[in-house]
């Protein structure tokens, strides 16, 4: 059985957002660790980016950081990226497509994650 743990860490990046010209720099960092029993491969991401203002940006490709890495059982993989938005806040959300050993698909959620910077707004 398939048993695949993502866990998202995402941060504001003040030095290279700019709220002059409604860029706000956001980076995430995730951890994918294979807790099921068969070695896995992550083909796929998709990703909805969602906005202040409700606007959503959808991204998708193959693998990862132009990787598709594998996972034997217990293994994980980390791996950095990054967002912008034109507003101060809002949330990603998406999945990963994996193939397992016998060459079937799958999807994995990745949860919902707000991205907020640390601009006040009056």
């Amino acid at each position: 059985m398939h048993d695949i743990e993502i866990m998202v860490e995402p941060r504001y990046v003040s030095e290279q957002s700019n709220m002059m010209k409604d860029r706000y720099v956001f980076s995430y960092h995730i951890v994918i660790v294979n807790r099921g029993e068969e070695t896995v491969t992550l083909r796929r991401r998709y990703w909805e980016i969602t906005d202040a203002h409700g606007g959503i940006e959808k991204v998708a490709g193959a693998g990862v950081v132009g990787e598709q890495p594998t996972l034997y059982p217990g293994e994980d993989f980390a791996y950095s990226s990054g967002a912008y938005l034109s507003t101060p806040w809002g949330s990603m959300q998406g999945r990963y497509e994996f193939e397992d050993d016998s060459g079937s698909r799958f999807w994995v959620p990745i949860p919902k994650f707000d991205l907020k910077s640390d601009v006040i707004l009056q």
